[in-house]
């Protein structure tokens, strides 16, 4: 940048020597206009925050503020509603015993039954002597040692045998 012709150039585009009038008038309107787009920008911008903030507010008081509407009619309830309370002690029933002198009995209308005990004792089958004894397909179904089960093969074969 030392050479005496680039200083001049440089001078001359600094201070606009050199360039057409159309070229100069034509960048400034540009810059004019686009000066003015910001600013418009920027005042939309503003003016929209601030009717927002109105807004917001608006809602606000809105919300805070109570309805004009009169209040909805409830629909006639499907029941009765009771409301009770403990009755006075002159009206309550009370209990008491009888006097020994008034309780009353009554004759024995039952008679009792006495049985004489059996002559012979009476003897449990073994598991074998009791499937000895089934003519029938069964099986002895064990639950605990002493708790078992005569299970027959077909429900039929059961039926006949016990009768029922």
């Amino acid at each position: 940048m030392n050479e005496p012709s680039q200083r001049k150039r440089l001078l001359a585009d600094v201070l606009g020597e050199g360039i057409s009038a159309d070229f100069r008038q034509g960048l400034l309107r540009e810059t004019l206009h686009l000066a003015h787009r910001r600013r418009r920008v920027r005042q939309v911008r503003s003016t929209a925050s601030v009717l927002a903030l109105l807004a917001a507010f608006g809602l606000l008081v809105w919300h805070q503020l109570p309805s004009g509407r009169s209040p909805i009619a409830l629909p006639a309830r499907p029941y009765v509603l009771v409301r009770t309370q403990p009755l006075p002690s002159v009206a309550r029933v009370e209990t008491r015993p009888f006097p020994a002198s008034s309780i009353i009995t009554s004759a024995r209308t039952g008679h009792i039954v006495l049985t004489a005990e059996a002559g012979a004792q009476v003897r449990a089958l073994t598991d074998e002597e009791l499937l000895a004894s089934v003519p029938k397909p069964a099986a002895l179904v064990r639950y605990s040692p002493h708790s078992a089960e005569l299970v027959f093969v077909n429900e039929v074969d059961r039926q006949e045998l016990l009768g029922n």
